[in-house]
């Protein structure tokens, strides 16, 4: 039995965790793995590379991934699925296991669609966008590394009297804002999911100041239909010239070691994919509901709605 491995798309904090899991379940087995550099690009030129114990060792705690990652335009046609699919037969894989999100999953579902080949999705985005599972690899992660910046900006917002605007990652998922939010105890916390109300929003920060309260935090979910600069400037003028400052995290969340919660899940989630490709299944999305390990036909996990964490929501209205 051989079996491919490759990460696509964005990366998240928890992949080598989960390439670890597959390579050294794969072996466990008595399959080979052959590791594919640079996501599907890379699949479609024959980036491919036998993998052994040795070559995942001493990375279940680095960030990114060490088979790189790339996004491919030619991937989204059919030419270029057909293409990697001749790669696949020229190197006898018998299965192909992606790590990514939405995306790469999709991607992953139309080249078994198209040719058959057998496919298995492992959950690896910050996001937390996908519906089919309650986290994702490298979300706990990133939620850390947002609380952490929380923390530091809260220190310099209250020795200078000002509110601060964080915004983060997620696209049009707003679960690392609110995670991140409720956990680091922002005073406002906007996602793309529920709609926002300005004035409402400057009613909490001229209470916070007439309480006593020197500083302000608001968390902005990326995907939120204002851009933080024009928020920053509406706020400031509805309370009077209040110095507002915007701090936009980018690219860190994506870094860094991940958490043991992420790298749990993953290893968790990639000897659970080994275990389906010796079973025989044709193609699977595996992920985690509750602390239960769950695996659904990748048409059925990408044609599920995601869940608005309404519970979520109802804290953080009487919390913050």
């Amino acid at each position: 039995m051989r079996v491919g491995i490759l990460t696509s798309g964005g990366d998240a904090p928890g992949m080598n965790a989960c390439i670890r899991a597959v390579v050294r379940g794969g072996l466990y087995y008595g399959m080979e793995i052959f590791g594919i550099q640079q996501g599907y690009e890379g699949l479609i030129n024959g980036e491919f590379v036998q993998m052994s114990t040795a070559s995942v060792a001493d990375i279940i705690h680095r960030g990114g991934t060490i088979l790189q990652t790339a996004r491919s335009i030619a991937f989204m046609e059919d030419a270029g699925i057909k293409k990697a699919y001749e790669q696949l037969q020229k190197h006898k894989i018998d299965a192909l296991v992606v790590i990514g999100g939405d995306g790469t999953l999709t991607g992953a579902q139309r080249l078994n669609e198209l040719t058959g080949m057998r496919v298995f999705g492992l959950p690896g985005t910050i996001d937390n966008d996908l519906a089919y599972t309650d986290f994702t690899i490298g979300f706990d992660t990133s939620v850390n590394t947002v609380l952490s910046a929380i923390g530091n900006i809260r220190d310099t917002s209250s020795s200078h009297g000002r509110t601060t605007i964080i915004e983060v990652m997620g696209r049009q998922c707003g679960d690392i804002a609110l995670h991140a939010g409720l956990a680091g105890g922002a005073e406002t916390i906007m996602i793309p999911e529920k709609s926002y109300d300005l004035d409402a929003i400057v009613r909490k920060l001229q209470a916070g100041r007439e309480r006593g309260k020197r500083h302000s935090i608001i968390i902005k979910a990326e995907g939120v239909d204002i851009s933080a600069e024009d928020l920053a400037k509406i706020l400031a003028e509805r309370m009077g010239g209040v110095e507002v400052k915007v701090v936009i995290l980018g690219y860190i969340q994506r870094g860094g070691s991940p958490t043991a919660r992420d790298r749990i899940l993953a290893s968790r989630t990639g000897v659970r994919c080994i275990e389906l490709i010796r079973e025989g299944v044709n193609n699977a999305a595996v992920g985690i509901k509750g602390d239960t390990v769950v695996d659904y036909p990748l048409a059925v996990a990408l044609a599920m709605e995601k869940d608005s964490h309404l519970e979520y929501q109802r804290i953080c209205d009487i919390l913050l």
